[in-house]
């Protein structure tokens, strides 16, 4: 179990600060600082978190207000979240655009890319606070990476939507560690294989420890099912059309009996990593995650695949972290 760190309440910070301003000098002095990702993480919460985003993450908690209509699509970084947000931003305006290429905003037309038409409640905008997310109109499409715990606990009670995205955790590693390597300075060393995986085992991970992050959501769901829905990636997969009239449901924007014929598979394709990765806006250029923090476009799509840690993975390796997972999800009824 991650050890216990100094709660937000004390340390007094001015959550509305704009983005240029910084958190106080010694801020992170008290809370425990590891490297051996991209960057060093803190434990604050018992979740390791980049600093960067700490500065953003806590004004989140503090002072984000959800409403009872919103729809919040939550994930463990690499599980598919730029699927999701495709998903839910084509399902809720399906009635504002149509599905050709120049008139959606994610095709050829539009110039979109999925991660900057859904806003990320701990990325700032550029007044470096929550303005921009509270002057949104409702109904409001949002996503986090943050786990339950760290959302006000307004959103477990407020009657507003949550999505929760998990994968496989093999495979959720694996992605990981080829976007935390992609991620690297230049003067950063190369992060190996056995390295990362030990530490992923440990729940040493952005955003970790992952069994965690799934349990939040994952008992949120069996306690709260209208606002709660749990998938995992590996459904989405196996049967896009059958999660896409799920998600329209949940939404409460449920396909009309004309729409059932064709437009849910409309959907898919256009959200099918094979359209969205072959788009020329997707592959070049950036998308800001933070004051600091830049991520390439092209680097949100690499495989879309289920399986891919067996290309990676030797039986022996694989079964270490399978011993992890089962023994962190035991008697949860959570199972991969």
């Amino acid at each position: 179990m991650a050890q216990q760190v100094p709660s937000e309440s004390s340390k007094q910070i001015d959550t509305k600060t704009s983005s240029d301003e910084t958190l106080p000098e010694n801020y992170y002095g008290d809370l425990p600082t590891r490297g051996g990702w991209a960057k060093p993480l803190v434990l604050y919460q018992n979740y390791w978190l980049n600093p960067e985003r700490l500065k953003h993450i806590i004004p989140v908690r503090e002072h984000f207000k959800p409403r009872s209509d919103d729809i919040i699509l939550a994930t463990y970084p690499k599980c598919g979240t730029t699927w999701l947000k495709a998903l839910a931003f084509t399902i809720t305006t399906r009635g504002r655009h149509g599905f050709a290429a120049g008139g959606h905003p994610l095709l050829a037309g539009g110039r979109q890319h999925p991660q900057e038409v859904v806003a990320h409640l701990e990325v700032p905008n550029p007044a470096g606070d929550l303005t921009g997310i509270g002057e949104m109109p409702s109904p409001r499409l949002l996503a986090t990476h943050l786990p339950l715990s760290l959302l006000p606990p307004a959103v477990a009670t407020c009657g507003c939507r949550v999505v929760y995205l998990c994968r496989q955790p093999k495979d959720a590693f694996i992605s990981w560690w080829h976007f935390a390597n992609s991620m690297r300075g230049g003067s950063s060393p190369f992060i190996e294989f056995d390295d990362a995986l030990s530490m992923f085992c440990e729940g040493f991970s952005p955003f970790g420890p992952f069994w965690e992050h799934y349990l939040e959501y994952w008992k949120q769901s069996m306690e709260r099912p209208q606002q709660t829905l749990f998938l995992k990636y590996e459904e989405i997969v196996s049967d896009p059309v059958e999660v896409v009239k799920k998600l329209a449901g949940f939404f409460a924007v449920p396909f009309t009996e004309e729409e059932e014929r064709g437009v849910p598979e409309e959907v898919v394709r256009l959200c099918s990593f094979e359209t969205l990765s072959g788009l020329e806006h997707n592959l070049a250029g950036d998308v800001a995650r933070g004051d600091s923090i830049v991520v390439g476009k092209s680097m949100f799509f690499r495989k879309g695949k289920v399986g891919d840690w067996e290309n990676h993975m030797s039986k022996e390796i694989a079964k270490k972290l399978d011993d992890v997972i089962e023994d962190k999800l035991k008697g949860s009824g959570l199972v991969f």
